[in-house]
């Protein structure tokens, strides 16, 4: 397990701080930013180890504090308008605005592990919009028939942008979960902020 110094006050303190610079217009690019999901993340991140591969998608910013990456590293490459491409190598996470372009790259990296027969894990972080996917499907259905070391979380808030997740397919709940549980963490939140941005409108 990763020793991480971040509990839910202090994630929500350097989002809220994040959220202030881009309405200062000190961040000039986009940015998704979390809120609500803070214990739920936290208990993710006790079963990963520090030698594990993390992947995530446009909002990542509490992975990357919670893998060990500094926040002064943090912070500088979000300034530098990164914050939906986040990748710090040294710390084995990679994060893509990309909608579903991070799993075949986790994928591809428990293929990997398991060809080398390594001893560490990857954990994909998705969206439920993203878990309905026919790249969600394919990848975690491959990683479970494959027996991959790979878990895939999908962070249900219920919503893709403005649009109602089980509303767009009709249907009650998230088919891949149902299907393939052994290899899926769920859990839901609410988040204050918007889809991107930090709830004004910033006009550069």
């Amino acid at each position: 397990m990763i020793k991480f110094n971040y509990g839910k006050k202090e994630l929500i303190e350097y989002e809220n701080k994040i959220a202030d610079l881009f309405n200062s217009k000190k961040i000039r690019a986009p940015i998704h930013l979390y809120y609500g999901n803070e214990d739920e993340i936290i208990n993710v991140f006790k079963g990963i180890k520090k030698n594990d591969w993390v992947f995530c998608s446009w909002r990542s910013h509490y992975q990357c504090l919670l893998k060990g990456v500094p926040e002064e590293i943090l912070t500088k490459s979000i300034l530098k308008g990164q914050s939906i491409s986040l990748f710090f190598k040294k710390y084995k996470i990679f994060s893509s605005a990309i909608v579903a372009g991070t799993l075949p790259i986790a994928l591809g990296t428990a293929i990997s592990i398991k060809k080398k027969k390594q001893n560490n894990n990857v954990f994909c972080f998705i969206g439920d919009m993203t878990a309905e996917t026919g790249m969600a499907y394919e990848c975690i259905k491959y990683s479970y028939h494959m027996k991959l070391p790979i878990k895939f979380i999908i962070e249900d808030n219920d919503i893709s942008v403005c649009t109602p997740t089980r509303k767009t397919w009709g249907i009650k709940k998230l088919s891949i979960y149902e299907k393939y549980k052994s290899k899926i963490i769920l859990y839901k939140y609410k988040n204050k902020y918007p889809h991107a941005g930090a709830g004004k409108r910033v006009q550069f």
